[in-house]
């Protein structure tokens, strides 16, 4: 019953929406609001994905905050039904046969008194004040239903991120043991032709001090591959340890890029639909304020029984009722009515600004991450080509050391040069890996699935076998 309510009218805000992104992917697939990171086809991932996303400690608690709105928007529904209530009472008195009014001769001091009743009251939302603050408690929820989301779009892309560059780092300290091994065997032969007068000492110091060099690289890797497992234990909500992976960086599929039309954001990024959320409780809340300007009109009844005699309690001749309506309003409140219902259209401009905000930084954040994606993979593509030249020319460079044409210094220049390129080159394709999650996030995809992926695995036998119970993965 509000149809004199009162308040404004939402009205979703107009943005404006680029027609395009700055580049295109010959090759898209619509794989956004899909679990797109089976598409890497590794199963280990797959598993800290699913630990995650149960233990996580972030988003357990986004959750529990859902529950807390749930009640309060629960509460806030209750002002639109009657409130009924009971009440009961049995009483006792003697009265004192010594006072100065003394009772009739024959009369019982004592006086007893039963009473059961049911009272209610209904207050007529005329005014719209109950159903806009059921309103603003409802869109609370629903924002924080979207703030869950988010984490939970922010968790997989994070635990999904950090194991790319877990696999990243593996790779690093592979290349950095093959250049290892070949510096010692390197550095045996020298020793040996050395021995035997062969090259002089400067090109033993040469091949030992490049054993060295080459030697300091593996601790740095083998420290930033324990510092990597830690933070995806942390996120996987377990304590620091290893994570074994099931396959090497190379060996992973790379899922097609997302399609998605600029206008689709809007609709499917948790972080917009939540400021949109809070939005509309800020307008709810706006009419709320309005209302306090007219009185509330509340219906009450009451009826019951009532008797001196516990007997008779239940007689018709015990029985009372009333009903009637209450009316209460404000005459004079010092300005405080209409200084909130400034503050609120104030925060209901703080939330427009908010929610314009979210938007342009969807937008950006989609753009970058398009365009990061594209050029790592040009980036790729050029050092492929130059590792393969270095290759070449470590090949040369020997076989014109060997034939004597040269000294020692050019083979470590080669050899320097192909070992950066190859460390520079697997950083570009770990960056490709995570611009690709980088546009899955900022498109807004894999929280729908989220779910529904935990509750789908098919194969829960080999989930159970690659989390171990201590929350380490394993084969």
């Amino acid at each position: 019953m509000s149809a004199c309510a009162i308040g404004p009218e939402y009205k979703q805000p107009i943005v404006d929406v680029p027609a395009d992104w700055r580049v295109s992917e010959e090759t898209t697939a619509d794989l956004v609001n899909t679990a797109w990171w089976t598409h890497f086809r590794d199963p280990v991932l797959d598993g800290v994905i699913y630990t995650a996303l149960k233990e996580n400690k972030d988003l357990t608690i986004a959750a529990l905050r859902v529950r807390e709105f749930e009640a309060r928007a629960g509460i806030a529904r209750s002002d639109r039904a009657p409130q009924v209530s009971y009440s009961t009472s049995a009483s006792s008195v003697r009265l004192s046969e010594n006072r100065p009014l003394r009772l009739p001769a024959g009369t019982d001091p004592t006086n007893e008194d039963y009473e059961i009743g049911v009272g209610l009251k209904w207050e007529l939302d005329l005014w719209g004040r109950v159903r806009n603050s059921s309103d603003a408690a409802r869109a609370d929820l629903l924002a924080t239903e979207e703030a869950q989301h988010a984490v939970m779009l922010e968790l997989v892309s994070e635990v999904a991120s950090a194991y790319i560059r877990l696999l990243c780092l593996d790779e690093k300290l592979s290349i950095s043991k093959r250049s290892l091994n070949s510096r010692e065997q390197t550095l045996k032969l020298f020793e040996t032709r050395f021995s035997g007068g062969a090259i002089p000492e400067l090109e033993l110091a040469q091949a030992r001090s490049a054993y060295e060099e080459a030697a300091g690289f593996v601790p740095v890797y083998e420290r930033q591959i324990a510092l990597q497992e830690n933070a995806l234990s942390s996120l996987l909500g377990r304590n620091p340890g290893p994570v074994i992976r099931s396959r090497q960086f190379w060996a992973l599929s790379v899922p097609p890029v997302p399609k998605g039309i600029p206008s689709s954001i809007l609709e499917r990024r948790p972080d917009i639909r939540q400021a949109e959320q809070n939005l509309i409780a800020a307008n709810a809340r706006i009419g709320v304020a309005k209302a306090s300007y007219f009185p509330t009109i509340s219906l009450t009844g009451l009826f019951g029984y009532a008797s001196t005699e516990l007997t008779d309690l239940t007689r018709d001749t015990a029985r009372f009722a009333a009903f009637g309506a209450d009316t209460l309003g404000q005459i004079f409140s010092g300005g405080r009515r209409s200084g909130e219902v400034r503050r609120r259209e104030a925060v209901m401009k703080q939330m427009i600004v908010a929610y314009m905000r979210s938007v342009q930084h969807a937008f950006r954040e989609v753009d970058d991450a398009l365009v990061a994606r594209q050029k790592y993979a040009e980036q790729a593509e050029i050092g492929k080509r130059k590792v393969a030249a270095l290759q070449d020319y470590v090949a040369l460079a020997r076989k014109r050391y060997e034939g004597g044409y040269t000294g020692y210094l050019e083979v470590l220049d080669a050899e320097r040069a192909l070992y950066g390129a190859q460390i520079e080159q697997t950083s570009v394709e770990c960056q490709t890996h995570l611009a690709l999650i980088g546009i899955y996030k900022a498109m807004g995809g894999g929280w729908p699935a989220a779910d529904d992926f935990v509750a789908a695995q098919a194969s829960r036998a080999t989930i159970e076998t690659l989390v171990a119970p201590g929350g380490v993965v394993r084969q």
